[in-house]
C-alpha cells in the first residue's frame, strides 16, 4: 500500500501521466519540423452537423496529414468565433452535441494524433474545474484551449487542467503589448496559439503583412512552438504561414466544406482532399 508521495510507484505514475499530453504535442510538432516543414491543425466542430458526419470527418483529419487536430466543443455564446464556426455551434447544439458526445471523438482522433480541445469557460466551470479536466483527459486530449479564461483569472481551472496532464494553451493577439506577450510565453505550455489579427475567425483574401514580425517576435520570447491560426483559408496560404511559423491552424474553411457536404462521405472526401493539399502545398515550399 503506497500514500502516493514522491518515489512511490502511485506518484510517479501521476508525473507521467500529468507529463503525456506536454509530450504529445512536442513530439508532433518535432516530427513536422524533422520533415522539414510546419505543422498542420486543422480545427472541426465537434457534433457538427451531426455525429456521423463528425466522426466521418475526424477520421479523414488523422487520416490526410493533420499532425494535430483542435477540436471545438459547441458553446452557445462562441465569443472568438466568426459566422461560419458559429452558426456550425448552433447547429451542432440542434442535433443534440454537447460534451459528452464530443469525448466520443475526442477519443476516437487521441488514438492517432495530439487532440487540443477547445472550449469555452462557462462549460468548464459549470461542471466543475476538476471533473472538466479530468474528463478530458480519460478521453485522451493533450491539451486545451479557453479563449475567454485570461491568465490572470485562469485559477483553480488552469490548476486542474495542468494536474490532469493537459497543457493549458495561451493565446495571443497582434495588440498584446510586448511585455505581456513576453510574460505570457515565458509560463506557455504545449504552443502559442498566435491570433494572425484583431477580427474573429473567418477566412481572409490576404493575410496581414506584419504577421511575419508578430511571428518573429514571439518565436523569441516562447520556449515553445508558435502556431498561427485565423483566417488561414487556401493552401497557399498555409504554405506562406508555415515559412514563418511552428505550426498552421486552419477552421473556417474546413467547417465550411463540411457545412456545403450533402453526406458524411462527401465532407470527410471536402476536408481530406483540402488537409492533403496544404500539406503538399507546405512540403513543397521547403517549409
Amino acid at each position: 500500500m503506497t500514500d502516493g508521495t514522491a518515489g512511490d510507484p502511485v506518484a510517479t505514475g501521476r508525473e507521467a501521466e500529468q507529463a503525456a499530453g506536454r509530450s504529445s504535442i512536442a513530439s508532433a510538432f518535432a516530427a513536422a519540423r524533422e520533415q522539414g516543414r510546419a505543422a498542420l491543425m486543422p480545427y472541426m466542430m465537434g457534433g457538427f452537423p451531426d455525429q456521423a458526419t463528425s466522426i466521418a470527418v475526424a477520421d479523414a483529419y488523422a487520416g490526410s496529414g493533420a499532425d494535430l487536430v483542435e477540436l471545438g466543443i459547441p458553446y452557445s455564446d462562441p465569443l472568438a468565433d466568426g459566422p461560419v464556426i458559429h452558426a456550425a455551434a448552433t447547429r451542432a447544439l440542434a442535433s443534440g452535441a454537447g460534451l459528452n458526445s464530443v469525448l466520443v471523438i475526442c477519443e476516437r482522433l487521441a488514438a492517432r494524433v495530439p487532440v487540443i480541445a477547445m472550449g469555452y469557460a462557462n462549460m468548464a466551470l459549470a461542471r466543475g474545474p476538476q471533473r472538466f479536466a479530468r474528463t478530458l483527459a480519460d478521453a485522451g486530449a493533450s491539451g486545451v484551449i479557453v479563449p475567454d479564461l485570461p491568465p490572470e483569472e485562469g485559477g483553480q481551472l488552469a490548476h486542474e487542467l495542468r494536474a490532469a496532464g493537459l497543457a493549458l494553451i495561451p493565446l495571443l493577439a497582434p495588440t498584446t503589448p510586448a511585455p505581456r506577450r513576453a510574460r505570457i510565453c515565458a509560463a506557455a505550455e504545449g504552443f502559442v496559439y498566435l491570433v494572425s489579427d484583431t477580427r474573429t475567425t473567418g477566412e481572409r483574401d490576404e493575410l496581414p503583412s506584419t504577421l511575419s514580425d508578430l511571428v518573429a517576435a514571439t518565436r523569441d520570447d516562447s520556449p515553445v512552438p508558435v502556431a498561427v491560426g485565423f483566417g488561414i483559408g487556401t493552401p497557399e496560404q498555409a504554405a506562406e504561414v508555415g515559412r514563418i511559423a511552428d505550426g498552421v491552424i486552419i477552421g473556417s474553411r474546413l467547417v465550411r466544406a463540411v457545412a456545403e457536404a450533402a453526406e458524411p462521405p462527401e465532407a470527410a472526401t471536402a476536408v481530406a482532399s483540402f488537409i492533403a493539399a496544404c500539406r503538399e502545398r507546405m512540403s513543397a515550399t521547403g517549409v
